[in-house]
């Protein structure tokens, strides 16, 4: 109905103006208070631990500095190869600290994070399994996954913005999760990783060992084509679960492939050489944001072998930064020729973790 009469219309104003001036007190002062900022709790660490196989692993989750009732951006953090605990180390001799400088980055932008001792390291152990002797990828997948649940479940974690960040094995390790999880993550951060199969990264690291000593005369080059011919003789042998013959190998080179190859590794060698990663990364979820970085002196990981693997990210549709070329930084994202246990991030690497991050990133006013 249209009001003609303008007296009717003032009057029947100024009757919703009483009103409201009557009754706006209440809700006027509920408003202010509304748009206060919510407290804000200080980052804190906390101890955490969950269940996988029936063996209880231990780890720590870091929440940086939010405002009181704020969901926030969650990375599960994975290890490295080898006894790397949750801080990325193998102590005592190798404390690089990578995956607790890793939390910190990521804290800065408002991103909390959960970071584990995998099986074999810290306050986990071997659980069930004793020893190394009969565990393989699968086992530390699962493990992960339990990770990745016991994460999604901490009370300050946005159950629609959970993310991996991989280095180097662990960059496989999270493409596995990525495909294990019901609930995929919104985006996966490999960090140099591993981007072929196992042994033939060991080919061509050991390959490239042998071209380094005979450029220092250390080596004569036909000394270093024989030692190259045995290693991917041995490898072959492995593969084809046949007896592995080193003799005639550089004793440094034996002593590597027996032990790689020994009782002690030969199952988690296997399961994990099985693994293509390109081919896993082909089934990650159309619209994942992603991160591969490489270091142009990386020795494990060079640029030059990524080239399938962000193919098939590609085939996939991901999206993100993609690919981060790092100069001259190594394979713990290091200045080449720093000290290995140099507990800090390269610029570069820093970067490359803000961009992955951008849309989660949370900055919280004091």
């Amino acid at each position: 109905m249209r009001w003609h009469n303008t007296a009717w219309r003032r009057r029947i104003q100024a009757a919703l103006l009483t009103a409201v001036a009557v009754t706006t007190v209440g809700p006027v002062a509920q408003a202010t208070a509304a748009a206060r900022p919510a407290p804000l709790i200080a980052a804190t660490d906390r101890p955490v631990r969950f269940t996988a196989d029936g063996s209880t692993a231990y780890g720590t989750v870091h929440i940086p500095a939010h405002r009181a009732g704020y969901r926030l951006a969650a990375a599960l953090l994975i290890p490295g190869s080898g006894l790397t605990d949750r801080d990325g180390d193998e102590p005592p001799a190798f404390t690089p600290h990578t995956l607790a400088l890793f939390a910190g980055t990521l804290g800065d932008d408002g991103v909390m994070s959960l970071r584990f001792d995998k099986y074999g390291t810290g306050n986990t152990g071997w659980g069930r399994y004793r020893n190394s002797d009969h565990i393989d990828m699968a086992a530390y997948t699962r493990q992960a996954v339990a990770a990745y649940d016991a994460l999604r479940a901490q009370p300050e974690a946005d159950p629609n913005a959970l993310l991996i960040v991989g280095h180097s094995e662990g960059g496989l390790q999270a493409l596995l999760v990525d495909r294990a999880v019901r609930q995929k993550p919104a985006g996966l951060a490999l960090i140099a990783p591993q981007d072929t199969r196992l042994l033939d990264a060991v080919d061509y690291q050991l390959a490239g060992q042998l071209d380094q000593a005979v450029a220092v005369d250390q080596l004569s080059a036909g000394q270093a084509a024989l030692n190259k011919a045995g290693v991917r003789r041995a490898i072959a042998e492995f593969r084809a679960h046949h007896q592995v013959g080193t003799s005639g190998l550089l004793p440094s080179i034996a002593s590597f492939l027996n032990a790689l190859f020994g009782p002690h590794n030969a199952v988690f060698v296997r399961s994990d050489d099985a693994s293509y990663p390109p081919d896993i990364a082909r089934g990650i979820a159309h619209g994942t944001r992603g991160l591969v970085t490489c270091g142009t002196a990386d020795a494990n990981v060079p640029c030059r072998t990524t080239p399938p693997l962000l193919a098939a990210l590609a085939s996939a549709r991901t999206t993100g930064p993609g690919l981060r070329v790092l100069p001259g930084l190594d394979h713990l994202l290091h200045p080449a020729g720093s000290p290995v246990n140099e507990r800090t991030l390269a610029p570069a690497a820093r970067r490359a973790l803000h961009d992955f991050v951008r849309p989660w990133r949370q900055l919280t006013a004091s």
